[in-house]
This record gives C-alpha cells, structure tokens and sequence, in this order.
C-alpha cells in the first residue's frame, strides 16, 4: 500500500494550562497536525483529567483535528457529550467494555471518526475482530495514564502486527504511537509502521522550546 502521511499530534496532558490557549497556538504555529488530549476517569487508569467541557473550549482556540482518547470504563454514556464539543476522533479500550462494536458503530453516527486501542499487556489479537470497523488504531507505549513515561521496547513489535494485519485488510485506518514518543523511539515507530506520533512531554517540556522539539520530531520522522 502507498506510505500514509506522517502526521504529528502534541498530547495536551503535558501542556501548561495556565497558558493553553497560547501553547495551542504555537504547536499550531510549529506544523502540528492533530491536538491529542487525553480523557481519564480515575478507575480504568488512576488518573484523573478533562472532560467534554476543555474540549469545546480547546476546539474555539484551534482548526486542527481533536483526537480524543477516552481511558475510561463503559465509555458509551460519554460518547456524545464529546462528539458535541468537537471531537473529530474518538479512541476507546478494548478492555473498556463489553460492547466495543456497538461503541465504534455509535461514535460513526454520530459522525465522528472511531478509533481503538488497548494496554500494552493485551494481546493484538484482540484487536481483530473489530480493524475492519475503525478509522485508526492506538498502540500505546506506555501503560496508559500518566506522562513523561518511557517508550517500551515491545511496543514496535506489537506495531509491526498492526500494521500488517491492517495491510492485510487493505485498511485506510490510520496507525498511532502513544507513550515515550521522541525523535528516536518516533523512527523506530515509523519503521514499525506507525504513521500518527502523539508526543506529549518530548514537545511541551522539551527545554529547547516547543517550535524546535516539533521540527526535531519531523526530521526524525522525515
């Protein structure tokens, strides 16, 4: 299949929020393609972060895409509260319910893209049921909810499975990398067969600046 675009999302759990609106502006400014944000409900990961009402405000201060990951149990009842702010993607766990083709049947209705993921002890295959149904797919590179963690070694092989069990199907689905993602483990990612990059202390704490930590990504992924 032709090589996917290479496309880079800042996850905005490591932003300032003091000072969103003016760093949501600047990797707009820098070449960011998506704004990542991550949902967290305090049971399906320990965390606790935003709700739909940050993403409508995120979505007044942007054009770019919002891609909403949802690390949340029963996500169903959220689905449209989002969808209304202006999500244009939505990601949910595979281990996050028991009625994930429902859900990914549920966010295209209400006109959104669907996408899946999973924790990075759950096996792929468990992703194979549902590929043929879904705009894009998340491997996560970290156990999801907290950020600054390091990139696992094992996650570029569970990308080479997603990838060719994408090809297979003649998908379109986009292929995302979440967790650790910096200009090194970005190549390898790449290699692996990821086109979508979610980066969120590599770009926001980076000391050099957000402009440079972006261009930095984008030449390693070049």
């Amino acid at each position: 299949m032709a090589e996917k675009k290479i496309l880079i999302a800042p996850s905005l759990l490591s932003a300032d929020f003091l000072h969103l609106a003016d760093q949501i502006r600047l990797v707009e400014e820098s070449g960011a393609d998506w704004l990542h944000l991550d949902v967290m409900d305090g049971h399906f990961v320990p965390n606790l972060s935003i709700g739909p009402a940050v993403v409508a405000a995120c979505q007044r201060m942007t054009r770019l895409p919002l891609d909403i990951h949802l690390m949340v149990m029963e996500p169903e009842p959220l689905l449209e509260a989002f969808a209304k702010a202006g999500a244009d993607h939505l990601t949910v766990h595979v281990e996050a319910s028991h009625q994930i083709s429902d859900t990914l049947e549920r966010i295209h209705k209400l006109g959104v893209k669907a996408g899946i993921t999973l924790k990075p002890a759950t096996p792929v295959s468990s992703l194979t049921a549902h590929l043929p149904y879904v705009d894009g797919v998340l491997v996560m590179s970290v156990d999801p909810g907290f950020s600054g963690q390091t990139f696992l070694p094992g996650a570029v092989e569970r990308i080479s499975e997603v990838r060719l069990a994408l090809d297979n199907l003649k998908s379109n689905a986009w292929l995302a990398v979440d967790g650790g993602v910096n200009a090194t483990s970005a190549a390898l990612a790449r290699a692996a067969g990821a086109n979508v990059f979610i980066s969120g202390s590599g770009i926001f704490q980076d000391p050099k600046g957000i402009p440079a930590a972006l261009q930095t990504l984008r030449t390693a992924l070049a």
